[in-house]
């Protein structure tokens, strides 16, 4: 008779509805509030990215292994020291694995429908990952690029305005790439900088390494930009109360759920975005509303906020923030645009990364800004390899200049609230890839391709920022960090 190993019979165990009763000293565990997490991840009931329905477990283990191996949270603190309370940094890549649909996005398109019935403007934005994963959730080919359906599927939801977050992140990258220009001239103690847009990445490096935090960007993530701009520079373009704006990210991430509600996000009192929905939750309330995905008819971005930059769409690939600040730091730097081998840094695209996996298996291109600055810029997608990368940066066994940090494999196109395939592996190699391709098709077929040449942000520069780095650009596109050390109760 063949063995049943102890997993197997968990997951029986589970299917079966028997695995809540079981005793917590049964399986070896302490007095903790969180059951069995030798098996899965503790997930707090208040986490704003993440739920968790215990009924639905069937202690598969995938959450903790994907949690530990590729994001090195769990079994990196000590639920003892922390009294009790789970560290988590919302990726969401738990309820990628999960196998029965025990941890899900938090779902907040509702709140939209209640906004809308109480006469709020609601205004969408769409990341670019979105665009080549929705028609997924619909019988689609993975990649299938589906920009004009999603804004036809959001009108018909009772969006008022679906605008482009490209924009926000053409504004993420102007702002960056001065940045760091300013640092490879004047402050290069403050190197390598590091990329500040992915959430989940931010929060990790306040918890485990604030040492990090003056080299960490301080320009906000696109989604961030978004928000204030359209609470401001958009409200008052468009005779709009700011105040009566519901503003929402259409996003692959989960963890754009915590960064919206971060405090040192307000605009004049108001929050900057007010719902995160992602891939998945799109696909949900399409259906709950009976609508025909496969009968809409493209609708096109609103004209403010509509036209983004190739740059800004490359954002949701990893090595696309990278290789988008490398296009504008060249111009800053010669005051002219750069070659066409800047719109293409193959070193740092796709899934591939450098082979010593010692040191967190990093891409590395070394590229040549100017006459006096040769630069080394290193991505990194993963958290337990950055990790690695950071202590071969502190002990000099690697240098840089710039460092892409991206939580999720392959960027936000492998974001926790993307689409899943039906079976294990739920999201899979080839799917991360048809998905990065897209968006750097996407990029090939733009008329602009360089965030600094996006008409909307030479306008918001003219007429309300000033000059690239200006005190005002401070004031509505850069943030504050703060350690989270205390968090690990050390």
């Amino acid at each position: 008779m063949q063995q049943i190993n102890r997993r197997d019979w968990l997951r029986m165990l589970g299917a079966a509805g028997l695995v809540p009763i079981l005793p917590d000293m049964a399986m070896g565990m302490s007095s903790s509030t969180y059951r069995h997490t030798d098996i899965r991840v503790a997930m707090a009931p208040d986490n704003p990215a993440i739920v968790f329905d215990e009924s639905k477990c069937i202690l598969c283990g995938a959450c903790r292994r994907v949690c530990q191996r590729v994001m090195s949270i769990t079994g990196y603190y000590d639920l003892k020291k922390t009294g009790d309370q789970p560290v988590c940094v919302h990726c969401g890549q738990c309820s990628m694995v999960c196998e029965g649909d025990a941890l899900t996005p938090r779902p907040e398109w509702q709140a939209i429908k209640a906004a809308k019935a109480r006469g709020d403007i609601i205004v969408v934005s769409l990341s670019p990952a979105v665009r080549v994963s929705v028609a997924e959730c619909f019988g689609e080919p993975a990649g299938s690029y589906c920009e004009g359906e999603v804004i036809a599927a959001l009108r018909a939801l009772g969006a008022d305005y679906v605008l482009d977050t490209a924009t926000g992140a053409d504004l993420t990258i102007v702002e960056e790439a001065y940045e760091w220009v300013q640092r490879l001239q004047k402050e290069r103690n403050l190197l390598p900088q590091f990329t500040s847009c992915c959430p989940s990445w931010v929060k990790f490096a306040e918890t485990f390494y604030p040492e990090l935090l003056p080299q960490l960007s301080s320009v906000k993530s696109p989604i961030a930009i978004q928000g204030a701009v359209i609470k401001t520079f958009f409200a008052r373009q468009m005779g709009l109360d700011a105040s009566k704006i519901f503003n929402v990210a259409l996003t692959p991430c989960t963890s754009k759920k915590f960064e919206i509600r971060r405090p040192e996000f307000a605009v004049s009192g108001l929050r900057g975005m007010d719902a995160v929905v992602t891939v998945r939750e799109l696909a949900d309330w399409i259906r709950s509303e009976e609508l025909e995905y496969q009968t809409l008819k493209p609708s096109q971005f609103d004209s403010l906020m509509g036209n983004a930059s190739g740059a800004g769409v490359i954002f949701g690939n990893t090595g696309g923030v990278a290789e988008a600040i490398l296009r504008s730091a060249y111009f800053y730097l010669n005051q002219k645009d750069p070659p066409s081998d800047f719109l293409r840094f193959s070193e740092l695209r796709g899934l591939n990364m450098f082979s010593n996996r010692s040191m967190g298996s990093p891409k590395v291109a070394s590229v040549r800004l100017d006459a006096t600055h040769t630069v080394t810029v290193l991505v990194v997608q993963g958290l337990a390899n950055a990790r690695k990368l950071f202590a071969c940066l502190k002990d000099g066994t690697i240098k840089a200049d710039l460092v892409e940090v991206m939580a999720c494999e392959g960027g936000c196109i492998g974001g926790g609230g993307t689409p899943r395939a039906k079976t294990v592996p739920y999201l899979t190699r080839a799917m991360r890839e048809a998905r990065i391709k897209a968006l750097y098709t996407g990029d090939t077929s733009r008329s602009i391709r360089l965030a600094h040449r996006n008409p909307l942000v030479k306008q918001l520069y003219q007429d309300v920022l000033g000059d690239f780095g200006s005190e005002a650009a401070k004031t509505l596109l850069h943030t504050s960090y703060q350690s989270r050390k205390k968090d690990l109760g050390k």
